[in-house]
């Protein structure tokens, strides 16, 4: 069986190793991005381009966007050259950005008006889970849907979870990025703290990574932080949208959650210091000052 052509849209950092993957298994693939230069090595390595999204999805049989922000989303989704006014019944959308969990929604019941399925897959696992293809997806929708793109979902991730109907997978990025925020904090306060105290960092980190202090951005971003790397496997504007959206999920929900409120805070303040370009272990350059 011939395998189904896949349109692409969204090749920035994570995107362009998520895009590779499925390019390597050898599915035909047509791409799209805002700025065409962030496609370009994907189109040298025999990709399609397209003019804008409307144009690659109907050309595709399964269409995979992840953007910016909900607006981004909105515009590929419902715009004019858009997807859903030129996607096909039978095709599966997997709008794996970070979004809202009441536009996941929207477009799933868009995409069933035109008999065809939407999913939302946000992921986290940041720059280098996409490089390694072991990106975390949590997935919403229709379950015949996720069970008919299960592999491509696979060639990008090795924790893939289907959570309930549409809505249900950005709900748990939420979650996600509820437990990271203020995490992130503690990263970098520790890391400050060490310094301060005349430790030295690494050694500090040989540590507290392998005991009850663990986690993911301990491992990964401390030693980034500890080498002075900032750069972006996930940037800090994005972050300060993703808390953004579990904030006000939350409080429409009743929900009060404090922790969350001070780490939207502080990456706030990072930004307005112009660090929103950073990656989100740039939090700890407002410690850096003082250490």
């Amino acid at each position: 069986m011939s395998k189904p052509t896949i349109a692409f849209i969204g090749t920035g950092v994570m995107g362009q190793s998520m895009a590779g993957h499925i390019l390597d298994a050898g599915y035909p693939l047509i791409v799209h991005n805002r700025s065409r230069t962030k496609a370009e090595d994907l189109i040298a390595r025999g990709a399609k381009w397209a003019e804008n999204s409307g144009e690659a999805a109907a050309a595709a049989g399964i269409v995979c966007t992840i953007v910016g922000f909900p607006n981004d989303v909105e515009e590929i989704y419902f715009g004019n050259s858009g997807i859903l006014a030129n996607t096909a019944a039978g095709t599966v959308l997997i709008d794996m950005t970070t979004s809202r969990p009441d536009l996941a929604i929207r477009i799933a019941e868009a995409a069933a008006a035109r008999e065809a399925l939407a999913l939302d897959a946000p992921v986290s696992g940041g720059d280098v889970g996409a490089r390694n293809g072991t990106l975390s997806i949590m997935v919403g929708g229709p379950r015949e849907a996720y069970d008919q793109v299960s592999p491509i979902f696979e060639l990008m991730g090795s924790n893939i979870v289907f959570q309930g109907g549409p809505g249900a997978g950005q709900h748990t990025k939420m979650c996600n990025q509820i437990a990271i925020a203020p995490g992130m904090l503690g990263v970098c306060e520790a890391l400050a703290y060490a310094k301060r105290s005349g430790l030295d960092q690494e050694t500090v980190l040989e540590s507290i990574a392998a005991g009850a202090a663990g986690s993911w951005s301990l491992s990964n971003l401390a030693p980034r932080i500890i080498a002075g790397n900032l750069d972006p496997g996930f940037y800090v504007k994005h972050f300060i949208k993703d808390l953004s959206i579990a904030l006000s999920s939350a409080e429409s929900m009743g929900l009060d959650l404090p922790g969350l409120a001070l780490a939207k805070s502080m990456y706030e303040r990072l930004a307005a210091a112009g660090g929103e370009d950073l990656g989100t272990q740039g939090l700890y350059r407002l410690y850096s000052s003082s250490t």
